[in-house]
This record gives structure tokens, sequence and C-alpha cells, in this order.
């Protein structure tokens, strides 16, 4: 399973440690968007910045949608089906389902690790950015919530 991180707070008044993990996790600024493998690590690391970011389990569909459209190569050059099938010999569904399954990493791919998303539309939940998730905000752990906004921020 992969989580898909979305950073949802800026940078004014945040901690250096957490700072270091914001930078670690490739979340520099807000609407950036890395999907990360379910380890123990990654889990303690948004565990410690779960106050600036919302995260959830991503599912192949919105990941496809994800690279295709938000998707970019060195240079900020787009990604179609094309492209990825000459540069990996694979279909995007078949690199979203690796991707996923933690077969491979982002990193190993020639796309960017970090995709740069859209305010969402509508906003995000009643409760603004400075609540968690679980009281009606926009921070921490949402579950398979987290392709909703996705799909609402692409």
């Amino acid at each position: 399973m992969a989580y898909a991180v979305v950073r949802v707070r800026g940078r004014v008044g945040v901690r250096k440690d957490i700072a270091d993990t914001l930078k670690m996790l490739r979340l520099h600024r807000v609407n950036h968007c890395v999907i990360v493998p379910e380890t123990d690590t990654f889990k303690g690391m948004l565990n410690k910045v779960k106050d600036y970011v919302t995260y959830g389990e991503i599912n192949k569909d919105t990941l496809v949608k994800l690279i295709l459209k938000r998707g970019r190569l060195p240079g900020n050059k787009r990604v179609n089906e094309e492209i990825i099938k000459e540069k990996m010999n694979m279909t995007v569904e078949e690199l979203a389902e690796k991707l996923i399954n933690g077969e491979i990493k982002l990193k190993d791919t020639p796309l960017k690790p970090v995709f740069r998303l859209h305010p969402p539309r509508k906003g995000y939940e009643r409760g603004g950015i400075k609540k968690p998730f679980s009281v009606g905000g926009a921070l921490g752990y949402r579950g398979e919530k987290i392709n909703d906004l996705i799909l609402r921020m692409i």
C-alpha cells in the first residue's frame, strides 16, 4: 500500500524539526503531493507532520489520473501514455499498480517525485485547515477519502 501526502499549511511558524521532516518528504510548498510507501519510517514521519499535511491510502484510479494530469518530467515536460510506454516499457496502469504495491519507487522512474496540485475545488472541509480531519478539518489521516480530495485538486 502507498500513502498520498498533501501539504495543507504553509511554512510560517513551523518548528525546525517539523520543517526538516517536511523537507525530507519533499513537501516544500502548499498543495504539493508526494507518494510514499507504507513503512514504519514513513509512518513516523507522517505522525510528526500530521498538523501540516493530510494523507491517506491512494487507489490505482486516482494515481493514474494524477500521473497523467499532473506528472512531469525533468524540464517541466508533460507526461502522456506514449512517453511512459517509451521510457518505462509499461502502461500507466501497470506503473500505478507497481507504485502502490511498493515494487518500484517514484524516484526510480523518470517522473518528478512531487505533484503540484491546485487548491481543492469547493475548499477543504468545513473545519478549515487548522483542525484535524476527525473533527471536520483538513489535517491528518483521512484514509480512503484522500482520493476524493486529490480528484478535486487535479
